[in-house]
């Protein structure tokens, strides 16, 4: 039996391609879910994989879908494998692990994704990076009058009134005191 899984990473992201490529490729059963993190997180994915039996195959559209890790695919392969199921990949074709060149493609092919993932990963630092000293990162919008709890602390109202009377803490009527 083929056995499709589809994810995308947010609530906001569409299915809907994924869903059909694998329908189109003529999986008897797919599992979708919407949900970011390992695969030990997601479950839908924990479902598929106790669903799957010895001579099925998992399919989905793209190796991300899948794992995030190299090391998370091989925790992954090996529990399909363990089980006798075998593993496709639509998008990444040569991603067979029914096949030797499957699974020598696999390997190439995982580390490649997480060789571009921590490029990602360290581009976005440095960008942050320059925005910090560009003085684009300033931190989140004052929630606290500052000014107006001075004020009343001036007027003689005593910390714990004027956390009251602005429904704040306290401890941050304190740490604003001038």
């Amino acid at each position: 039996m083929l056995v499709g899984y589809a994810r995308v990473s947010t609530t906001d992201q569409d299915l809907t391609v994924q869903l059909e490529r694998l329908s189109q490729a003529g999986c008897e059963k797919v599992f979708s879910e919407k949900q970011s993190g390992s695969t030990a997180d997601r479950d839908e994915l924990q479902r598929c994989i106790e669903f799957v039996r010895e001579g099925d195959v998992l399919l989905v559209t793209r190796l991300d879908r899948l794992a995030r890790s190299v090391l998370d695919l091989h925790v992954m392969l090996s529990a399909l494998s363990g089980k006798g199921v075998g593993f496709r990949c639509i998008d990444q074709a040569g991603v067979d692990t029914t096949t030797s060149h499957g699974k020598l493609m696999l390997g190439i092919l995982g580390s490649v994704a997480e060789f571009e993932t921590d490029l990602r990963r360290e581009r976005q630092r440095e960008g942050i990076a320059k925005a910090k000293a560009q003085g684009a990162y300033k931190g989140g919008k004052a929630r606290i009058d500052a000014q107006r709890v001075n004020e009343m602390l001036s007027d003689g109202a005593n910390p714990s009134a004027v956390a009251r009377a602005l429904g704040i803490s306290r401890q941050s009527v304190y740490r604003l005191m001038s």
